[in-house]
């Protein structure tokens, strides 16, 4: 399942736009709010999928009759980049479990190739549980899927949802060839272009450095 959030008119699109903006963008608070609106927006849709059960809740006054998320939630998120789309989606989730894994682009020197390494996890048991995976930007797709296979480590989840705000056509396509046709991926847009360097075009830059400061 691929759900695309910019295909509906919303204010999702004035946040997706202050994001890309080549401007607007280089307000680093501005940025980093953006990215947590965006993840709030995805836990709200994310949320229209799960199960509930009916309870009775007390009220001064009486009794009301309303449905409750039944399941038990996992977050996990790519660092750097993930960490304000994650704030975002634990601010609705706020009784979830959370997961970080750090993965990263070892580049070969002297030439645009590159190759994910995930070198730390912190997870915790995942099994029968709703997990939802936030990383800003889906390029090739590699880092997605070296991360839901890492994840594979921790028990079998009921469902996974991979997040992010703009994805690759060609990295949309290597993550549907490479998990279960049962994950889901929300999206935020879908960019045609991806360079020799991963980078999608339009594309927004580089999220991490954009909401963190340049790496060394």
């Amino acid at each position: 399942m691929i759900h695309i959030l910019s295909h509906q008119n919303s204010v999702f699109q004035q946040f997706l736009a202050e994001l890309r903006h080549e401007v607007l963008q280089k307000d680093r608070a501005r940025f980093v709010r953006n990215l947590k609106r965006i993840g709030q927006i995805f836990a709200f849709e994310i949320s229209k999928t799960l199960e509930y059960q009916q309870i009775e809740v007390p009220s001064p006054l009486g009794i009301a009759n309303m449905k409750l998320c039944e399941q038990e939630i996992a977050i996990c998120t790519v660092l750097r980049a993930g960490l304000p789309l994650y704030d975002g989606l634990i601010d609705y989730f706020d009784e979830a479990d959370s997961c970080f894994i750090a993965a990263f682009r070892q580049h070969h020197p002297g030439k645009d190739s590159f190759d994910i390494e995930v070198n730390y996890v912190a997870a915790p048991d995942l099994e029968g549980k709703v997990v939802i995976i936030a990383d800003t930007m889906l390029a090739t797709g590699a880092s997605m899927v070296k991360v839901v296979q890492s994840l594979r480590h921790y028990g079998k989840p009921k469902a996974i949802h991979l997040v992010s705000v703009i994805a690759s056509t060609e990295g949309v396509e290597y993550v549907k060839n490479a998990v279960s046709p049962q994950v889901h991926l929300w999206l935020g847009a879908i960019d045609e272009e991806l360079t020799a360097q991963g980078y999608i075009v339009p594309g927004l830059g580089d999220a991490g450095d954009l909401a963190f400061g340049k790496k060394v």
